[in-house]
């Protein structure tokens, strides 16, 4: 049949979450109708599907026994919605009998999450509907769930499994066949506030059915294997010369190549990959992430080992690693990597470990442990000397008793702390993570109020909340300084009270000489531990110490060199040290194993802009990891003003607040300069009530108060209010001053200088950059960007100016 009548139809990729009631056939009508009318008053209850709706990228699909979503925002959207629905509904499997409280039904759900294409239709009402493979997926994973659970496809998971505040929640189940012999991949997503960690009905069956016809093959192939093996050995003995003849060569300087690559692994160095949960048990997850954090952590204590921190070991989970333990050891850079499983049941943990050298993918060493719980708790340190003894690795006697001590004698804190380490130390910006992690240490010290270790871990996430603006608050500060004062109460020997004390110094009381004092301490005992050096790294730059902290967040990435980060961070110092090439270096490393990483492209667009390279910028803006704020911004180098102008106003209707405050400052220039200003005021003064709120959010001491400032002054300055902008500006660089902290303070003098150009006031603005372009900032203060920055183009043609970028780079 022809297809030039038919009208095309374009496809848009949909992430779905598709829902339904467990056993709603067998319910009475008005059983049905009341499930239904609080299904759907929880699912318009919540902040992703509001938001979504209200940025008019949502289509609801309902389905007579539930409903499809269909998000065209992110790929975490409905992840973030079953999670909100699943924290209301309580997805605990149903009490005996299927009520609730007061005699109410009890609302079970099943969830299937999908990526995929779409294609909109009208419906028999004329209504707008969608149709395609990413809703019919999404109703396939969910048709293999029981009640409560949360199933991924598994190309969801993939992509949420590249971020580590997602990986706790991810468990593989493996390949399933569905309607019409079409096979999902599933990943089952729980913890221990969501989901059911049980293995799915459906996959079980599936499991069985393929262990029943593994064991028939098997027979049939051993039946087969004399006839076939006969005929092939004289074939062998003929290929097998000839083949020897052509590629001993090639093989002879191919294993050479290898073995010296091989031979260059640190001999003392281990990776302690994820253990696996063997049992499905709601917590089983998190206990098992917990014994290999501890692990990890208790290894870490032993300087003669070098050992590869958590961003980088969570990535090796399950099928990730199987037959590439060699892969894992170059792409780690060590010689050894810990596996690992643990079973639990009732009272009992057994825990199997085996330790396997990466360069031969042959065992060294394994143990089985069977243990009572609370006999597990000190398991870590006989593992940790046992796998010290196989590495030839030497342990002082202070090591030893570090490695060896018990941190509590009470099993039931012990494992709430667990949990705890599953989410992280704490040290965050996540608020998923932070929550759960705070939760848990909370739980461990009401259990033991004599643990120190934990409460030290409970202070370190209570100021690390405050600092990253999740709560800034001073009853927020207040809960890190009491955990602070319970650890050093208990323990003030403690290396994690030192880390503690770190933190809260630094986040805290911006204490930055006394935060270095507490992390330095903290290192003695913890050589290994990544958030310790990682912080001795920020606090160097703090205090301008830029040579120290590039060699800490060197010594970072050797020890996770998979930390996102770290990369970032370094390269950040390359750039405030106008050393381009090296950080051109480093994030093109990171972009190696994150290929569409956003702040990687938009620290690659600043290098090469600052190389002078602006023909590479093609290549950045292609990436598909490249967002709007990326995109605009590298119009407005080119001066395509109208381009920018749509990029970022497309951009503004997909992002969250702190990305929407960024594009319309962008926006706002960028609709000044192409001479549109109305649409530029409008865009201003949307940037002006966005700080304003915030502001009034955060209050005056919360640690973003400046950057809050600063920017209120850019929406002033863009609405001609001069006073008012330099007013802003000037509280932000009074909220931090150079003189007192070297990192911060100069973005702030560069705001100032901004707000000044933005006002055509070229005396005050070429005076603060007179003074920037002479020190080690990460500020966009060096010749060739202020060539170029379109911010500049009011002041651009001052000689001062002109004689300012003709200056070489300090």
């Amino acid at each position: 049949m022809s297809v030039e009548g038919k009208q095309d139809r374009e496809l848009q990729i949909a992430h779905v979450l598709f829902m339904d009631i467990v056993g709603y056939s067998k319910l009475p009508i008005n059983r049905q109708s009341e499930l239904l009318h609080r299904l759907n008053q929880i699912v318009r209850g919540t902040e992703q599907f509001r938001r979504a709706e209200a940025a008019n990228k949502l289509l609801r699909l309902p389905t007579g026994d539930g409903m499809a979503l269909a998000f065209f925002t992110s790929p975490d959207a409905p992840v973030r919605c079953a999670i909100e629905i699943s924290q209301v509904v309580g997805q605990a499997l149903p009490p005996a009998g299927g009520k609730g409280q007061a005699g109410t039904l009890a609302l079970q759900l099943r969830m299937g999450i999908n990526s995929g294409p779409v294609d909109a239709v009208p419906d028999v009402n004329d209504r707008s509907n969608v149709a395609g493979a990413g809703i019919n997926t999404a109703q396939r994973v969910m048709d293999c769930g029981d009640a409560g659970h949360i199933l991924l496809a598994k190309r969801v998971a993939d992509d949420l499994g590249q971020y580590e505040n997602w990986q706790p929640y991810l468990h593989d189940l493996g390949t399933v066949e569905v309607k019409h012999g079409v096979r999902v991949e599933l990943v089952n997503f729980y913890d221990g506030e969501v989901g059911n960690p049980e293995l799915p009905e459906k996959v079980k069956r599936a499991r069985e059915e393929q262990s029943a016809l593994d064991r028939r093959a098997s027979r049939i192939t051993s039946r087969k294997r004399a006839l076939i093996i006969g005929s092939l050995l004289v074939l062998a003995t003929f290929v097998i010369i000839g083949l020897a003849i052509v590629t001993y060569k090639s093989t002879r300087r191919s294993a050479a190549t290898t073995t010296k690559t091989l031979a260059s692994l640190p001999e003392k160095s281990i990776a302690v990959l994820p253990f696996e949960n063997m049992s499905a048990e709601k917590d089983d997850a998190f206990f098992a992430d917990g014994i290999q954090d501890d692990v990890l952590a208790t290894l870490g204590k032993i300087k003669d080992l070098k050992v590869i921190g958590r961003a980088s070991v969570m990535i090796y989970r399950g099928a990730a690693i199987a037959g590439k333990l060699r892969e894992v050891g170059q792409a780690l850079q060590v010689s050894h990597v810990l596996e690992g499983s643990v079973r639990r049941s009732a009272s009992r943990v057994v825990v199997n470990v085996e330790l396997i050298d990466t360069r031969n993918d042959k065992q060294v060493w394994s143990q089985r442990y069977d243990r009572t719980l609370t006999d597990t708790l000190s398991l870590q340190g006989e593992l940790a000397v046992e796998i010290a003894r196989e590495l030839r690795a030497t342990l002082t006697p202070q090591e030893k008793e570090r490695v060896e001590a018990k941190p509590t004698s009470n099993a039931a804190a012990y494992e709430a702390y667990l949990r705890g380490r599953a989410f992280g130390s704490g040290v965050t910006p996540d608020r998923l993570r932070a929550e759960g992690a705070v939760r848990s240490y909370q739980e461990a010290v009401k259990l033991d109020p004599d643990f120190a270790l934990a409460w030290a871990y409970l202070s370190c996430a209570q100021s690390s909340f405050y600092w990253n603006g999740l709560d800034p608050t001073p009853e927020r500060l207040a809960a890190g300084k009491n955990a602070l004062d319970h650890a050093v109460a208990l323990a003030p020997d403690l290396p994690e009270t030192h880390l503690a004390l770190g933190y809260y110094r630094y986040y805290g009381k911006r204490d930055f000489t006394g935060a270095l004092a507490e992390f330095q301490q903290a290192e003695q005992g913890l050589p290994n531990n990544v958030d310790i050096v990682y912080a001795i790294g920020l606090i160097q730059r703090r205090l301008a110490h830029w040579d120290e902290a590039t060699a800490a967040m060197r010594r970072v990435v050797e020890l996770d060199p998979r930390n996102i980060d770290a990369y970032a961070t370094l390269a950040g110092n390359y750039m405030a040290l106008r050393r381009f090439a090296d950080a051109l270096e480093v994030i093109n490393n990171l972009l190696a194993f994150d290929p569409t990483n956003t702040g990687a492209l938009g620290f690659k667009a600043y290098a090469l802009v600052a190389m002078g390279n602006l023909d590479a910028l093609d290549a950045v803006i292609a990436n598909p990891g490249a967002n709007a704020a990326i995109r605009g911004d590298v119009a407005l180098l080119r001066r395509r003003y109208t381009e920018a102008a749509e990029i970022l106003t497309k951009g503004l209707s997909e992002k969250s607040a702190e990305d929407k405050r960024a594009l319309l400052l962008m926006l706002g220039l960028a609709q000044q300069h192409a001479g549109n200003v109305t649409a530029a005021r409008a865009a201003y003064q949307e940037l002006a009530q966005e700080y304003q709120r915030e502001l009034e959010k955060t209050g005056l001491d919360s640690p973003q108060a400046a950057d809050m400032h600063a920017g209120l002054g850019h929406a002033y300055a863009g609405l001609g209010d001069a006073a008012s902008a330099i007013r802003e500006g000037q509280k932000a660089m009074a909220i931090d001053p150079t003189s007192s902290d070297p990192f911060e303070g100069p973005p702030q003098e560069e705001a100032m200088a901004e707000i000044y150009a933005m006002l055509g006031d070229a005396d005050h603005a070429i005076s603060i950059l007179h003074r920037l372009i002479k020190i080690p900032s990460f500020t966009a203060i060096f010749p060739t960007m202020l060539r170029i920055n379109y911010i500049w183009d009011s002041i651009r043609n001052d000689p001062r100016f002109q004689e300012l970028v003709a200056e070489k780079k300090p």
